[in-house]
């Protein structure tokens, strides 16, 4: 997994490419603690670039919320592909997370 980032509008876009599984869920919850614990708590993650996430990954997501709201920030999702929505939407993430169309609209949103 490639996990890149950077800060539009005081918003740091979470750009993570390929699957958040197993394997690789720790590394992207790392790299996005890290972002957390140095005061960015509004956060998008861009995921156009995943195409597939386990329950690992829902873990990942959950996670990131919990820090960035304990904060007074949020996680925003953008760009979410067919495939991860459906685990999304068949697990209730619908309805914990927001979800925009693309990146520019997520990062409007905390405006």
């Amino acid at each position: 997994m490639q996990i890149s980032n950077r800060d539009t509008n005081g918003v740091v876009v979470v750009c993570p490419v390929g699957s958040i599984d197993a394997t690789t869920a720790a590394e992207l919850s790392s790299h996005i603690d890290r972002l957390v614990s140095s005061g960015n708590t509004r956060l998008v993650a861009d995921l156009a670039g995943v195409d597939y996430t386990s329950s690992a990954g829902l873990r990942v997501l959950l996670g990131a919320a919990k820090a960035t709201r304990a904060k007074a920030g949020d996680i925003r999702l953008a760009a979410v592909r067919a495939d991860v929505l459906k685990v999304l939407s068949l697990s209730g993430f619908t309805s914990i997370l927001q979800l925009f169309d693309d990146v520019d609209a997520a990062v409007a949103s905390f405006a």
